[in-house]
């Protein structure tokens, strides 16, 4: 499990990785302190999300786009 934000609060999820690779497209999926996200061809699903924080609340603090898993 890795936290969401740095610590100048930017997210440590990105749209695309800018160091170098040492396998491409392995992670399916990515434990933070404040939600479980699939990594879909889909996109990005958010399938647990921490209790009062909310989908439009955690995709305002994240770089990417992010969908709720259930719909």
């Amino acid at each position: 499990m890795m936290e969401h934000l740095t610590k100048t609060g930017d997210s440590k999820i990105v749209p695309e990785c800018s160091y170098p690779l040492t396998a491409k497209a392995c992670v399916s999926r990515i434990y933070t302190d404040l939600a479980v996200i699939d990594v879909t061809p889909r996109g990005l699903l958010v399938r647990n999300i921490v209790p009062g924080l909310s989908l439009e609340e955690l995709a305002a603090l994240s770089d990417v786009s992010l969908a709720d898993a259930a719909s």
